[in-house]
């Protein structure tokens, strides 16, 4: 566990302690101390999350190579390859990309990250989903202790979309969101993979 993850934790522990003790002053009706609970609680929050916002604002976007390795916990997520869908034009200009990552459980026990999602960016800053019901084994897929399997997630982009990166994130939907300096953190930007293309 880092240390900006136990200092969530602990700041997390500290509120609940908070908010009984300031439950139990307001059971006795006492209002001073309430309000007193209160404001140290906001003003903690207040604190932390400024420090969050500075950090996401101030560090550098991270920008990783193909095979270089991404993990989250036990799992990793390393892209391998990129190549255009031959043979396949979609109408007015759209074209299909697909992407190679093997996914690896550095883990003892068949595990999966059912978070995780993933996404392409183009140079113009524009965002492409990944396509539904025309990959196979999907990111989020259970694999086995100290085994690898290889997902190929598609995407339907614009023909005109050069510089392209691929982003692997949890969303906000997660405690990474509130871990000071964490790639998923809010505000922060995401770290991508540059694909070269």
């Amino acid at each position: 566990m880092r240390l900006t993850e136990l200092l969530l934790a602990g700041v997390a522990g500290w509120t609940a302690l908070g908010v009984v003790g300031v439950g139990v002053s307001w059971l006795r009706g006492e209002r001073a101390r309430v309000r007193r609970g209160i404001a140290w609680l906001a003003g903690v929050w207040v604190v932390y999350l400024a420090i969050l916002i500075g950090v996401s604002l101030g560090q550098r976007q991270r920008v990783v190579v193909v095979g270089q390795p991404q993990c989250f916990d036990e799992m990793c997520f390393t892209v391998a390859g990129v190549e255009e869908v031959k043979g396949f034009m979609v109408r007015d200009g759209w074209r299909l990309v697909r992407v190679t990552v093997r996914v690896t459980n550095r883990g003892r026990s068949a595990q999966s990250d059912s978070l995780i999602q993933v996404y392409l960016t183009d140079a113009q800053g524009r965002r492409w989903e990944e396509s539904a019901g025309v990959n196979g084994v999907g990111l989020t897929t259970k694999v086995g202790g100290g085994a690898s399997v290889v997902s190929e997630p598609v995407f339907k982009l614009a023909g005109d979309a050069t510089g392209l990166r691929l982003v692997l994130t949890h969303g906000w939907k997660q405690p990474g969101f509130l871990i000071i300096g964490d790639s998923d953190s809010v505000l922060h930007r995401k770290t991508v993979v540059a694909l070269g293309r």
